[in-house]
Parts: structure tokens; sequence; C-alpha cells
């Protein structure tokens, strides 16, 4: 902060000339001139403070240290993973917002006296990322923004520092300022991964990342889950949790009433009216009157805090400067919540700092809760701060604008429990050794424990684990146990069967849901089970049941739902049976327009074949089919990045057939040459398997199919998968050594630059003026390609009216390649390249009334 700032006069504000004061945003403001805040230490700061009796907060990490933490995550170890946004709202306009400054940095208590104090930078230089997933040993997930792709990033040598980058999984992006954009991609308990926006959820399997359609979560910034894998996610302006009434595979239900009356008022220490509703959302004392900016949750599950509060929702509502405790009461199988602080208007945290500004929630490996702060001014994206607006008058009023580069962790600790200071050392441990913490008390311990013996895939566990379901008397052991069973592919029939006559209502819910799995895979006789249990005498096993013939489609579903409907009048079956109903009928409009009609023709032609013919080894699901032994006969095409790549990979292998193990996995299936049928056949079938299972990629029209079997008319046997690889167009991913210039670059949104490589991202790239002859787009890379094929997404209106494609090997003599008329949305170009080059050049042939734009560019190089 300038020290300047404390020197009186303080400054005037003026109201903006166009603000209506006698609108709710605006009347009442107070613009007086008032003294800036000012940062303090963390020490100073703990004074700030009100708790709950009993509860201590004490600082574990801070500035100078970190900068601008927003999430925390630990590995198998107890080192945390801090997430540094380091340029979030560095000043009032957002400048320098996408730069690619901000880093992922790792910490260690080695000494075990609480404070970390070791640290390393494991992975810097990242573009505002959007989440840290600690996955095995010295390896993480993330994503930057403006980024479709998910990367897994591992230390290899040890010294730290991440040294290798591989794709994990596609699809997982969305556009937007930073705030709105994929956060917390998150494993639980039922081995899949969920993350805020995305209707679709992604799981690691040995034999690549799968994918299916889920719930749409509404969250914002923040992902958790209970101790029984309900899911949580937390809304951010909506300032509410989401999701919470069952887990989001079964998608979105409405309950009116669930959050009680009050929910929605915080109860702030801090008294400015410095949020972005404005005075509409004021109390008469200044403070806000609404939650409006809730950031980051937990549910705790540790077991070094009162057992009051231990599997109980908590979150960050950094406008208010409140940590807010959420309880939930059940009735008739649906859920409600409250502030259990409502009546004494208190919070289960306050602070009078304004700066206080919790932003991630977690529960720690030693027990205790931690809590993220970022302690800053500005605590809303730019696009709220811009000239004329509400909130930028309070900020330039209180001088906030430049208190940034700050952020402390706390521990919040309860007088007479210890932390645990139990030193995980899980990364070394064999699987065998892992089985014992899925009995640990703390929800951590056994989390961690089940996701490592996955990752292993260690079936020699498998009668340990068996025996800790069937003989333990601990419910939660016994659940962490049966999951992890199911993510080694060892679940038997015979045992989830007896599970779901289990005497506990909770383990018979954990069954059908792990039953889903194997009725995935082919069986079929759990149907019946899910019928019989729809009668249980448990109403929240009942509704399970319910959901599960629903989400697999089990057959005459509709009539059973029904049926159910007619003679179970409890208000939560109705209320999920009805909405169940509306929901397959809104799913029947949509299959009759969601594609084309050629496409549609393609599709369903493609789901008979299918069905009647690949899933007897891609598994109905488009799973796989496991073999005895829990392996696949052939490979899963859900969420398969070979599939939603190229698709000459998919229609090749239909002509030739493919042999040989396929990223060095053997399958014991063998891919035999399909090229008797017609050239409809083949295009059906890869426009539909890349169109369901939670896939959506491109159709393949016969006339491509006809061209690459003209083309290939001379192959002889079978592919090798090798073989194969070496002929598909390989994408080229944006590298920081391109060259990325146009002749006309517009800026996209507030902290954006006038940078044309965002072409390359969801954020895009688009000319200042309407399009006209001449505009260009140029690329210039490091070393000459064989490049082959763009493809780019237009949006709209914004579309290239006409355009063409040249190459160069040194930017001054160019080869026109390819001609083309653009479209809206997906445009794909492509030319038979004569040699290399290291220059591409895209340039307008016609005048338009609208700019021309691109995002998701790719280029393909053979």
């Amino acid at each position: 902060m300038d020290p300047k700032r404390l020197e009186q006069p303080y400054p005037a504000i003026s109201i903006p000339e166009d603000a209506d004061m006698e609108s709710p945003v605006w009347k009442g403001i107070d613009l007086s001139p008032q003294a800036p805040l000012v940062p303090v230490s963390a020490n100073e700061e703990l004074k700030s403070f009100k708790l709950q009796p009993g509860y201590k907060l004490e600082p574990i990490l801070s500035e100078p240290q970190i900068r601008e933490p927003a999430a925390i995550q630990f590995d198998g170890n107890g080192r945390m993973y801090v997430l540094e946004l380091r340029t979030y709202m560095q000043d009032i306009d957002a400048t320098g917002e996408l730069m690619p400054t901000s880093r992922i940095s790792r910490w260690e208590d080695k000494d075990n006296d609480g404070v970390y104090e070791t640290s390393v930078i494991f992975l810097d230089s990242l573009v505002f990322p959007r989440y840290v997933v600690p996955f095995g040993k010295n390896t993480i997930l993330s994503m930057e923004s403006n980024e479709d792709n998910v990367y897994k990033y591992t230390d290899t040598d040890g010294d730290g520092k991440a040294d290798k980058k591989e794709l994990f999984a596609s699809g997982l992006g969305r556009s937007g300022n930073v705030e709105h954009q994929t956060s917390f991609l998150t494993w639980t308990m039922d081995n899949w991964m969920y993350s805020t926006y995305n209707s679709r959820r992604i799981r690691w399997t040995p034999d690549g990342v799968i994918q299916e359609p889920a719930g749409n979560p509404w969250g914002q910034w923040g992902v958790t889950q209970d101790n029984y894998g309900q899911t949580w996610f937390q809304d951010g302006a909506g300032g509410v949790p989401q999701g919470f009434q069952f887990p989001l595979v079964y998608g979105n239900f409405g309950v009116k009433g669930q959050y009680k009356d009050g929910f929605r008022e915080p109860f702030s220490l801090v008294k400015l009216a410095d949020f972005q509703p404005g005075m509409r959302e004021a109390k008469a004392d200044g403070s806000l009157n609404n939650v409006t900016g809730a950031a980051g949750n937990d549910v705790f599950r540790g077991d070094r805090l009162p057992a009051e509060i231990q599997n109980k929702y908590f979150y960050g509502e950094p406008v208010g400067r409140i940590v807010r405790q959420v309880n939930t009461e059940k009735i008739e199988g649906l859920s409600y919540i409250q502030n259990p602080y409502r009546d004494a208007q208190s919070e289960f945290i306050q602070s009078t700092d304004p700066l206080f500004r919790p932003v991630d929630i977690a529960t720690a490996p030693d027990g205790t809760m931690y809590i993220v702060d970022m302690y800053r001014g500005i605590i809303q994206q730019g696009n709220w701060t811009q000239d004329g607006s509400y909130l930028r008058t309070k900020i330039q009023q209180y001088q906030m604008d430049d208190i940034a580069g700050n952020g402390r962790i706390w521990r919040l600790t309860y007088e007479g429990m210890e932390r645990n200071k139990e030193k995980p050392k899980m990364l070394d441990e064999t699987s065998a050794q892992l089985v014992r913490h899925l009995s640990n008390p703390n929800g951590w311990w056994r989390d961690k424990a089940q996701q490592l013996i996955i990752l292993n895939q260690d079936k020699s566990v498998a009668g340990d684990l068996e025996k800790i379901v069937n003989t333990s008397d601990n419910e939660l052991a016994r659940i962490h146990a049966l999951w992890t069973m199911e993510g080694l592919n060892s679940l038997k029939l015979q045992m989830v069967k007896k599970l779901l006559k289990d005497e506990s209502p909770q383990m018979r819910i954990q069954a059908l849901r792990a039953s889903e799995s194997l009725y995935k895979y082919g069986e079929k006789s759990l149907a019946a089970d899910y019928r019989e249990m729809i009668n249980d005498s448990s109403r929240d096993v009942a509704l399970q049941a319910l959901l599960s013939a629903f989400v697999l489609k089990i057959d005459q579903n509709e009539e059973l739902i029904k049926s159910t409907l007619a003679v179970n009048q409890s208000e939560g079956m109705q209320l999920v049976g009805t909405q169940l109903l509306e929901r397959i009928a809104k799913e029947k409009e949509l299959a009759a327009t969601q594609f084309e009609p050629q496409q549609l023709a393609l599709y369903n032609k493609g789901k008979t074949i299918f069905d009647s013919y690949c899933s007897t080894c891609h598994g109905p699901k488009g799973l796989g089919t496991p073999t005895g032994s829990g392996e696949l006969i052939a490979p899963a095409f859900s969420g398969s990045q070979r599939l939603m790549g190229h698709p000459e990979y998919a229609v090749k292998t239909l002509l030739h057939g493919l042999n040989g193990a396929l990223d060095g996995k053997e399958y014991e299936g063998v891919m035999i040459a399909m090229d008797s049928n017609d050239d409809e056949y083949i295009a059906s079938v890869v426009s539909y398997i890349r169109n369901d299972f939670g896939n959506s990629g491109s159709f393949v029209s016969p006339e491509y199919v006809a061209q690459l079997r003209k083309e290939t008319a001379d192959k002889e046997g079978t592919y090798q998968f090798d073989e194969l690889v070496s002929e598909i167009p390989k994408a080229l991913p944006l590298q920081d050594n391109w060259k990325v210039s146009a002749s006309s670059t517009a800026l996209q949104g507030v902290g954006s630059t006038k940078d044309p490589s965002y072409a390359f991202t969801y954020k895009g790239w688009k000319t200042e003026s309407p399009q006209e002859p001449g505009m260009w787009f140029q690329i210039e890379l490091p070393t000459a390609k064989h490049i082959t094929e763009i493809q780019f997404d237009a949006g709209g209106k914004e579309y290239p009216l006409a355009y063409s494609v040249s190459t160069s090997t040194d930017g001054k003599t160019w080869t026109k390649v390819a001609e083309s008329a653009g479209n809206q949305g997906e445009n794909t170009i492509q030319w038979k390249a004569e040699g290399n080059a290291r220059f591409l050049k895209l340039e307008s042939t016609k005048s338009g009334e609208q700019p021309w734009a691109m995002k998701s560019l790719t280029l393909f190089a053979r």
C-alpha cells in the first residue's frame, strides 16, 4: 500500500454522472471522505476475530511467503499445495489479470511445530490456474483459465518442481471471466471427479479417463463431500450451497424451502456497504443483508474439533467477512439447511477486519480445519469495478485498490483437543499398509488412502477390503472399503447383493450406488433388486433405489416411477418421482431436436449397430466389457482421447482393423476390419460413439469415409497401433515460443490485453473492426511442421465470410494452400501439404458487417 494514502485530506469521491440516486443501488450511499483501510500483520489480524467459545485461530503460513492464496490441497505425505492467483485484481481495472505469473507452491512442516516453513514452487508461469489436485506421488492435476484441457504435472527427478506435462482430460473448460470458469476439480468417494460449472463427471481408470453426464452443479468456487459421499457445490454470486439434495449424477432437484427462513441473511461485523449489489443489500448499519459472494467450502471431517461440527458443511463469505456453518435437517428424504447461529444473530467465525477474505476451507491431515484468507482490498472481478459502478466508488472511498499481494492460511483448533502430530507417509506405503487408514477417524486420511490404493491398482488387497466390508463395526471404514473395491474393479455381484440386505440403511444406499458400476458392465439382474428396494422401509434407501433405476435407464423405468408415485405418498418420493418424469419428457423432446436431421439419422443407425454388435466387447455403456479377472476385453469409448481426437483415427480403425497394445495397454479382444460395410455404416458408427457415453464430438460424413477408404485402398493387413497413430494428424498445442500476430486485435473483456494468441483459448480473438479483404492472422512456429489442417470455433455471427490459408518456410514467400467460406460454430479446412512450413497465415477475402472472430483454434500436422 502507498503510505501517502494515510495523509489527509482523504479523497472525496464523486457520484458517477449517470447514477440514478433514486434506484435501490444508489439511494442512501455515503461517499464522505474516509480514512483508508490499512493492512495489518497476521498476529494483529488475530485480534479482529470473533469465534465461538473454545475455538482458536493461529496462522500457519502468510505473506511474503505466499501471495494471493485461493485454494489448498494436501498430498499423501501431508504436503500442502497452495494455489496462488498472483494476478487477481492487482488494481481496480484488473490489469494483467491473464499474465502467466500465477503459480502452485508446495509447503511442508518438516519440524512438526505446526508451521509450514519449507517450500518449493512446484509449478510456475500459469495463467490464472483453476485448481490443484494431488494425484499420487509428486504429481498434480491442474487447468489454466480459458483452456479446455486438464493436464497432469509430475516431478520426475525429485527436485520439487514439475518437469513433465501430460494431457489428462479434455472438454472441461468454459469461457467467461475468471470468476465464471471451471474450478475445484475434486475426487470424491464414488471414484469420480466433479468440478464447478461442468454438467459431467470424469474418472481415471487404468485404461484412460472416462466421463459421464451429470446434473448442473451451479457451483462457482468450491466442491466438497460429506462422510457418505454426498457432494456439495458452493455458489458464488448466489451466496448459497448447491447440489446437496442427492449426488449430482442423478441430476438437479428443486426443493422449495431447502434454505430455511433467514438462511440468506449474514451477520457481518464490517459496515462499509462495499459490495456490488449496492445499498439495496445493505442493512441500516452498512453491513451486508444478503449473502452475495461466497467462496470455498468444506464438510469438516476431521477428528480434532468438537463432534458437533463434524460432518457439517462450512463455507466462506468474503464479502461479509464471515465463515458460515450449515446444519442440515432431513425430512422425508429431503434436506433443509440453516445457519445454527441465526437466533443469536451470529456466525461460526466473524471478523472486524475488512481485509479478511476467506476463500477456501479444508479438513487438514492433523484433524483440524484450515482456512485460506486472501487478505486483500478488492474481492470482486474487474467486470464489476468499472467506471460508473457502485462498487468502484466504495473501493476508491476506502482506498482499497492497491491492498494486494497478501494472504494467510489459518488453523482452527479447540481447547483441550491437540492437533494430530502423526505425519502422513502414505506416498511411501504399500497398498497393504494403506488399507489400515480406511478406518481412520479423519476423513482426509480415509479419502487419500482410498485414492492411492486405486491409483496403485493393486488387487492383492481385495481380500482385506472385503473383510472390512463384511466384518468391521466401523461403518465409515466399511463404506470406504466398498468404494475402494469398486475402484479396483474388484466388486463381486454376490457381495453387493448381500449388502443390499444389510441392517444399516446407509450401507444399503452405498451398495446401491456402487452396484451401478456392475450394472453398466452388464449385470442386468440388479434391475430386479432396484425394483424391490423402492419399497424399502427406509425412505432414503427407497429414494436411492429409484434414482439408481432412473440413471441406469432400466427397462420400463418410466412405468416404474409412475407406479411408485401411485403407492408412495411421502414428500420426498413424490417430489423426486415427479421431477424425474418431467426430466424424461424433456429428454424425449431434446432427442428429437438435438441434432440436424442428417446427423440424427447417422446417430440412430450408429446406435443400432453399436447395441447389436460393438457393445459385446466395448460394453453397453461404452465402458468396456470386463473379463473374469477384471481387465477389459476392449477399450472404453467414454472420454477416450484417441476417439475424441481426430476422426481419422476411428474411421481408419473401422476400415482396416487394429491390433497390438494401445498406449502400452493390451486387450483381450482384436478389432477386425469392417471395410466390407458401406461408407454410411462406418460414418454412422463413428458419429454415434463420438456423441454418446458423455462424449460430444463432430459427426463424420459418408463422403469423408469414402475419401479415407480411397486414400488407404493399398493398405494391406490390420493396422498396428503405432503405425496408425503415425498417420493421424496430431493437434499442435500452443507453446510459449510460438509467435502469434494479427493485422487487428480487439480487447476481449476486462483484464485482457490485445493478444492474438487468445484465439487458441476459450476467450478467443477477433478484429477491432468489421472484416475486410487483407485482414490477416499469422502463426510462426519455432520449427517447420507438416501442417495439413486447422479447426476453429467462429461462434455465432462473427465467422469469416471467406478466407484463404497460406504457408511459408521463411515468412516472405507464401503458398496459398486452401480457400473456404466460413460458417457459424465449428470450422475445419484441410489441404494436401507439399512440404513442411514454419509460417501459417489466414487472410480474409471478403467484406462483412461483423468482425472476424476465432476461438479454440487448433493446428494439425502429420
